[in-house]
């Protein structure tokens, strides 16, 4: 007995790959818009600490924060936000 094991067409599989660009493309935005937020609340926070952080780190520009978090790899908006914790951490414990 012999099975048959569907097989997609090329234009299928190209439909289902396009797709999944697209929703990892989408994930990839919401990710920055979410970056982009969390910035901005970290740079609030930075402001009414009175810490003084400045640079591009501490923009109170959400379009940066995005536009910046969508030419990086995860890895570094991650480790972004880690750093900028660690310096308003650093700032209210003194």
């Amino acid at each position: 007995m012999t099975m048959n094991t569907p097989r997609l067409s090329a234009a299928c599989l190209t439909a289902v790959l396009v797709g999944a660009a697209l929703v990892s493309g989408a994930n990839a935005q919401a990710n920055c818009d979410t970056y982009g937020k969390l910035a901005l609340q970290q740079e609030q926070e930075n402001v009414d600490a009175k810490c003084g952080f400045s640079g591009p780190a501490w923009s109170p520009d959400l379009k940066a924060h995005v536009a910046w978090c969508a030419s990086v790899g995860p890895d570094q908006w991650k480790i972004q936000l880690q750093s900028r914790k660690q310096q308003l951490d650093a700032c209210k414990a003194k």
